[in-house]
């Protein structure tokens, strides 16, 4: 598999697990159906495309890296469309985490570039 198909799994499998998060909000504790499914099936189709890149990518920095960015991701959204707040401590330890992403995706040999 090309690098770079890799690579868009692994943005899909963040994207999906992002909007699965984002409707675990809004399923009010599993008690709205709509939310509930839709993140059932991102979920189930996040870790899909996540398992697919485990062919190329080693899992502890897939995991790594889906795990940071959908954090990043979430927490953008949190403060979007939740109008939830971010301090500075909290808005310093994003930057910290795709900080830790970039070094380890462009400096780390345990990658395939």
């Amino acid at each position: 598999m090309a690098p770079i198909a890799v690579y868009a799994l692994l943005f899909a499998a963040i994207v999906l697990e992002v909007i699965g998060t984002t409707a675990l909000q809004m399923s009010q504790q599993f008690t709205r159906l709509g939310p509930t499914v839709l993140l059932v099936v991102c979920y189930a189709v996040a870790f899909y495309c996540l398992s697919l890149t485990l062919k190329v990518i080693p899992v502890g920095i897939a995991y790594a890296i889906w795990g940071a960015l959908g954090m990043v991701l979430i927490s953008v959204v949190g403060l979007v469309y939740f109008k939830q707040r971010l301090d500075a401590p909290a808005i310093i330890g994003l930057g910290l985490i795709i900080t830790g992403v970039l070094v380890v995706n462009l400096f780390s040999k345990s990658v395939s570039h």
